[in-house]
């Protein structure tokens, strides 16, 4: 059985967009079209595609659906590029999905993006989670490639390391001096505030199972901007783990010391990435590759 090329657009552009409403406006037909081309849809597959809520996700059977769709309609624009050539008018936006965590993102990753401006059409559309996560949104189709943690390449992925993001832990002058001025740091980590982006991050609690056995308890800020992050350690709100790239430029500044001198934790990075033949994804894989080769150990 052969899919509709139609159908298969419509179910994109609602998942993408997350409602019929909006997928109608992007694809310059009506809201009763594209619930009709759904509806075909999943008559023709013979299962629900799309979980209608807000936003509309794609049901376990529709997540197989989106990688598809989306490979196909990268694919589609790369060959219509290639067969008009250079004529003015020609070229198409290609919508770039990708999945980054926080930290890449706040850091090194937007650098690596910028170089490909010169490029031209790509439109680029940037999901930011939790590293230990990032890979959840390339297995559901909804993104082509991911900076992730995990080293296990998603089906129909490729995986390359693209290094370690090295992490200090930071604080306040103030901070330091209330909760760790004795010799017993262990001590100080497990009454002094601790900043956690959200509550899917967990780096600053493994960072402390590098210290320590015991289960620390301490009390907990969510914080859930990279850059927001920083600066509430900043601020003595409490300590978190850093960028290293971040952190040497507060620790020389005066705004933060080094609570543990000479210990940090690293995270391996990966950059995972659809296995299709398509200039996009080569291009995009050398600008991510070159960019981490500067920022990552």
């Amino acid at each position: 059985m052969a899919l509709d090329p139609v159908q298969l657009v419509t179910f994109q552009a609602v998942i993408n967009e997350g409602s019929f409403e909006a997928a109608a406006r992007s694809l310059h037909v009506t809201p009763s079209a594209v619930s009709q081309r759904i509806k075909a849809l999943e008559q023709a597959v013979g299962q629900v595609l799309v979980r209608r809520g807000k936003p509309c996700e794609p049901t376990e059977a529709g997540t197989a659906l989106v990688r598809l769709a989306g490979q196909t309609a990268l694919l589609e624009r790369e060959a219509l590029d290639a067969a008009r050539g250079p004529v003015a008018g020609g070229h198409t936006h290609t919508r770039v999905a990708v999945v980054v965590n926080a930290d890449s993102l706040a850091t090194w990753f937007l650098p690596a993006l910028a170089a490909l401006t010169a490029e031209g059409g790509l439109a680029f559309d940037i999901h930011q989670d939790d590293q230990d996560h990032t890979a959840d949104i390339l297995r559901a189709g909804t993104a082509m490639a991911a900076v992730t943690a995990q080293q296990v390449p998603v089906q129909g992925c490729r995986v390359e390391r693209l290094g370690a993001m090295r992490y200090l832990a930071m604080a306040a002058p103030a901070l330091r001096r209330a909760h760790f001025a004795g010799t017993d740091v262990v001590a100080g980590f497990a009454t002094a505030p601790m900043i956690v982006l959200n509550r899917k991050d967990r780096l600053q609690h493994r960072f402390l199972g590098t210290l320590t056995e015991r289960t620390l308890d301490p009390p907990i800020h969510y914080v859930p901007a990279a850059a927001a992050f920083v600066e509430a350690v900043r601020l003595g709100l409490g300590w978190g783990l850093v960028p290293e790239r971040i952190a040497v430029e507060d620790i020389a500044a005066g705004r933060c010391v080094d609570l543990t001198p000479g210990r940090h934790l690293d995270v391996p990075l990966y950059w995972q990435y659809w296995r299709l033949e398509s200039t996009v994804l080569t291009t995009l894989t050398t600008a991510v590759r070159a960019g981490a080769a500067t920022a990552l150990r």
